[in-house]
């Protein structure tokens, strides 16, 4: 398979056998629960399949269809064990598996792009993509000023593939639900749609990438790669080495899973405070972890960029590609010295004043016991709609355990914890299920929301050790009694917390889970 099969037909028929696959399964199910198996052992059999056959379809469509996997890929964290290990398996596969475009088609969309003369921009150009995915490629390359850049191409018909992908996924949401405990599906699907033209656009893209390279130039503790050219299809950014997050999930010692989630989160709070933007694409594929040395001498500290717009596989960007620290620097060696790439910004939200006070206040009065007055402050931001009457008690009882880490100085993410959540939520006889299913997600809160989750999910993934609390002390307004919000126009113009600024210890990582 070369190109995007962009045919409508092939990629519905493909698309619409999925759920007819599914209620197979789930009658087979159903007859082996008669034939006296138990529910419990029949439903992770058949989530086990179904994960299997997702992930085969929608690795051969790419477009919205890989996109869909791949946002679902983060929340394997709350699957249990039997079935979390095939499922990271098919995901992995999808992710490396995704065909590049034929060499000539990539030469026409530069040629249409950078003009017939294309070739006179580069010193070297490699025709073999470093990174495939939903919407387009990466390949390494050397900018004719010297510097080593990764062009990122965009799939000739991506646009189109995707908003297929998605409508027809839409249809079917509902049976996707048993793959994910708790997870509804459908607003996910519908906010991947509503943000389809934001990530095919590769001026914005530019434009977001170039705040955030502007505002971490020479940050102890992330590295921006910096925008070289951007044209409607092409986006050229300085290159990135590093060990590939995915690596670190799968290889890395403790240390580098902890020093990793702790600038994870750190970024995470810090980014809408220092830049007005929340990086809205927290998958693994779009981080890496890179000794501080080596992240300093790229320059400004913006590094380079050997991601893919929306987290693909990124094997072959870095050089040794084995997930150890092969490019300066050992397992052993301070923690400290580690830094964290970010890649990817095709997707995000434009919150000018950073994260809502709201999320900091509310937080906090959780943590110190106010039930009525969460409540109130829940009921006025459209958590809990008019025609709804909860406990306030009980909605504290709900919210408790899912912000067990901000509650602590340090708080070790596992996907075992993660597992607990997942199923104190979906378990349907349980009273957070039926408190859950009460509880309303404002539309201007959904990004914020997955965006923590699948934050949350990777944390989970790392196994990492993170003083969450003292990024939120930092970072994010309303969550100190005596911080104001105008305090944080002074961060977005460039002012960090003296605390943030300091070396945070190894141990440390982000955000609770918010309402499922």
């Amino acid at each position: 398979m070369s190109d995007l099969p962009r045919k409508a037909v092939t990629r519905t028929a493909k698309l619409a056998a999925l759920p007819l696959g599914f209620a197979g399964r789930a009658t087979w199910g159903l007859g082996k629960r008669i034939g006296g198996r138990s529910a419990e052992i029949v439903a992770r059999e058949v989530q086990q399949r179904t994960a299997e056959q997702l992930f085969k379809v929608l690795g051969e469509l790419k477009g919205g269809a890989m996109k869909m996997g791949q946002a679902l890929s983060v929340f394997e964290s709350a699957l249990p064990e039997e079935v979390a290990g095939p499922y990271r398996a098919a995901l992995t596969k999808l992710q490396e598996s995704a065909p590049p475009m034929p060499v000539q088609t990539v030469h026409g969309v530069l040629e249409a792009q950078l003009g017939t003369e294309w070739r006179e921009l580069f010193v070297e150009f490699d025709d073999k993509p470093s990174a495939a995915a939903s919407i387009g490629q990466v390949h390494r390359a050397v900018w004719h000023d010297g510097r080593r850049v990764a062009v990122k191409v965009q799939y000739p018909g991506a646009g189109e593939a995707l908003l297929s992908d998605l409508t027809q996924l839409s249809r079917f949401a509902r049976l996707l639900g048993p793959l994910i405990p708790g997870m509804d599906i459908k607003p996910l699907i519908a906010e991947l749609r509503d943000r389809v033209s934001e990530e095919l656009d590769y001026e914005l893209e530019a434009e977001a990438q170039r705040e955030h390279a502007e505002e971490f130039a020479g940050d102890p503790d992330v590295v921006v790669p910096d925008v070289v050219h951007q044209s409607d299809q092409v986006l050229v950014t300085e290159w990135i080495d590093g060990i590939p997050l995915a690596d670190v999930i799968s290889d890395g010692t403790d240390e580098q899973r902890d020093r990793a989630g702790q600038l994870l989160a750190r970024f995470l709070f810090s980014g809408p405070a220092r830049t007005g933007l929340l990086h809205a694409d927290p998958h693994p594929g779009n981080f890496r972890l890179l000794p501080a040395e080596e992240a300093g001498a790229a320059g400004n500290g913006a590094a380079g960029d050997g991601g893919t717009e929306d987290g693909g596989t990124e094997d072959a960007v870095q050089e040794d590609g084995d997930g150890t620290a092969e490019d300066g620097g050992t397992a052993e060696g301070d923690a400290a010295r580690w830094r964290l790439g970010v890649l990817d910004f095709g997707t995000v939200d434009r919150l000018p004043g950073g994260l809502p006070a709201t999320i900091g206040h509310a937080l906090r009065m959780t943590i110190e016991g106010e039930a009525s007055a969460v409540y109130e402050m829940l009921c006025e931001e459209g958590f809990v709609k008019e025609s709804i009457d909860l406990d306030p008690e009980a909605v504290l009882e709900y919210l408790v355990p899912i912000i067990e880490p901000v509650q602590a100085d340090e708080f070790t993410f596992s996907r075992g914890w993660m597992r607990a959540q997942a199923a104190r939520i979906a378990d349907p006889r349980s009273p957070a299920h039926q408190l859950g299913k009460q509880l309303n997600l404002p539309p201007s809160y959904l990004l914020i929301h997955r965006v923590t989750l699948s934050t949350i999910g990777v944390l989970c993934q790392l196994g990492a050790t993170v003083r969450l609390r003292d990024e939120l002390e930092a970072w994010l307004p309303g969550f100190l009694p005596e911080t104001t919000e105008a305090e944080f126009p002074d961060q977005v113009a460039g002012q960090l917390p003296e605390q943030a600024t300091d070396a945070v210890p190894e141990e440390e990582l982000p955000p609770a889970q918010a309402h499922a």
